[in-house]
């Protein structure tokens, strides 16, 4: 495999991780904030707290991609 290439797949796949954590922490943060006034808005922090991990998802199949089909 062509270094080129593993620096493609790794580029796709970090770049969803870096986006996943920026984005957790605002949410999470504006999270915290909005539990600590309105306890029964839990549900919906979690839920928005888990939408972010769909970037790391789709870059590590992207990264996936790029390597086998590569091959």
């Amino acid at each position: 495999m062509a270094i080129e290439v593993a620096f493609g797949a790794a580029i796709a796949f970090v770049g969803g991780a870096i986006a996943t954590g920026w984005a957790q922490s605002r949410i999470g943060a504006a999270g915290a904030a909005t539990i600590a006034e309105r306890p029964d808005a839990s549900g919906t922090i979690i839920v928005l707290e888990a939408i972010p991990e769909t970037m790391v998802i789709l870059g590590f199949v992207v990264a996936s991609m790029i390597v086998i089909m590569v091959k």
